[in-house]
């Protein structure tokens, strides 16, 4: 009686990548986590399953309909749906234990039950960075974050990318001044004008019950154009006085200051008035990050500063600043676009140790121990097929080397070097070969 065959398959809105792919996935990691540790920030990680009532002390809305949340026993639980939550519950529960500013990044996955698209994710990686004051945060470290958006993507290969900036002061000033009280939704409908287009935000915000006036005005606001300081000159030149336009343009040219210090190229950044963020929780400095070349993919790292990290979980009062990069739709986008590696090898293994029969095993494990100790990536390959399959194996995953071993290697203590790509092989000691595939 046969059994019956389950289909192998993953749900929608999941990647999985094979061998090849995986490869460059981590390396993409790597680098990313690599140059957060070179600006001395600090690894974090929290538990992907949280309490409910932590991921949901904001209140519900989107969030709450995108969550996965379950209960086991008497405890209502839910998958984590960004790496900012667990830092805020994090910080507050730990804030006695840490020294601010508190430094901190996080690479892993997180969890939202989104509609599946191509392109959208349900599980998917964020590489979070983010810097934490307690009670307050200068400003310096705003431009300091585009330094370290700069690094990562100039580290990931990339010179062609623009880090836009605004700050959400500016824009709530300005808002202000047209008597504008739900700035939220104005500021969303900004935030996404160049995916929309003109005509379809004008169409929003008349939805939203703005004058055409009013509506010319904004439009009018956010298109101001010019170099970074043409920008803060027309900024500065316009009739407004409230408190809130005002930081937020010394904000700004305090950031665009220190950003020329941080020595990131001008070419890499600007300050764009359209940047607005969605999130209502942004304060004070934003921040989109868009390959030129590749506009179609929309921004590649976000973020911006906070004046209240953890105000639903403690009376402390810790303002931050940071950002993400949304690594597996960045992964999928960039591969759709044919921008990844096609050279990418199937496998880490350098070398291939290769005994000709099981009693050369012994040797070969030697053999390959010592390789490991001098930091080369082996593998050995124990199955007793024909040598031509053996060497098959080695050119099915781009091993580069293969060290053959049989009885008169043993007996002078030496090792047949193969290089893969060329075909030339010679026997050496094993120092020398070392050397060799170094």
């Amino acid at each position: 009686m046969s059994k019956d065959i389950v289909k192998p398959s993953t749900l929608p809105g999941f990647m999985e990548l094979l061998p090849k792919d995986q490869i460059l996935f981590n390396k993409i990691l790597d680098t990313i986590r690599k140059t957060y540790e070179e600006f001395g920030f600090i690894p974090l990680d929290t538990p992907l399953i949280e309490k409910s009532e932590v991921l949901l002390a904001k209140g519900g809305g989107e969030t709450e309909k995108q969550i996965y949340r379950f209960t086991k026993g008497d405890t209502d639980m839910a998958l984590r749906f960004d790496l900012t939550v667990p830092l805020a519950r994090y910080v507050a529960q730990h804030f006695s234990d840490l020294t601010f500013p508190f430094r901190r990044y996080h690479i892993g996955k997180v969890y939202r039950g989104e509609k599946s698209q191509r392109g959208r994710f349900r599980e998917f990686y964020q590489c979070d960075v983010d810097i934490i004051g307690n009670g307050k945060l200068s400003v310096v470290y705003d431009a300091e974050i585009v330094s370290i958006i700069y690094a990562t993507f100039n580290n990931l290969g990339f010179k062609d990318f623009t880090i836009k900036i605004n700050n959400r002061k500016v824009l709530n000033g300005f808002f202000a001044s047209l008597n504008i009280e739900n700035t939220v939704d104005v500021l969303r409908t900004i935030d996404k004008l160049e995916k929309i287009g003109e005509k379809s935000a004008i169409s929003e915000l008349k939805g939203l019950g703005f004058s055409e006036d009013t509506i010319g005005k904004i439009l009018n606001f956010i298109k101001i154009q010019g170099t970074n300081q043409e920008k803060l000159q027309a900024l500065k030149s316009l009739d407004m006085h409230t408190e809130v336009f005002q930081n937020g343009i010394d904000e700004l040219t305090t950031v665009i200051e220190y950003i020329n210090s941080f020595g990131v190229p001008e070419k890499n950044y600007m300050i764009d008035l359209t940047i607005a963020r969605g999130l209502d929780y942004y304060t004070g400095t934003v921040y989109e990050t868009f390959l030129d070349n590749y506009p179609e993919i929309g921004s590649v790292c976000s973020g911006g500063r906070y004046e209240n990290l953890a105000e639903y979980y403690t009376t402390q009062k810790l303002p931050g600043v940071g950002v993400s990069i949304g690594l597996t739709r960045l992964f999928y986008q960039l591969k759709e676009a044919g921008l990844l590696e096609s050279d990418t090898p199937s496998t880490l293994t350098k070398v291939l140790v290769v005994p000709m029969d099981a009693t050369c095993n012994e040797y070969s494990i030697k053999v390959a121990n010592t390789l490991r100790e001098s930091g080369i990536i082996s593998e050995v390959y124990f199955e007793e097929v024909k040598v031509g399959k053996k060497l098959n194996y080695a050119n099915k995953l781009d091993i580069p080397y293969v060290v053959l071993i049989g009885e008169d290697e043993i007996q002078r203590q030496m090792v047949s070097l193969k290089n893969m790509k060329t075909g030339y092989q010679e026997t050496l000691a094993i120092d020398e070969a070392i050397k060799s595939v170094k």
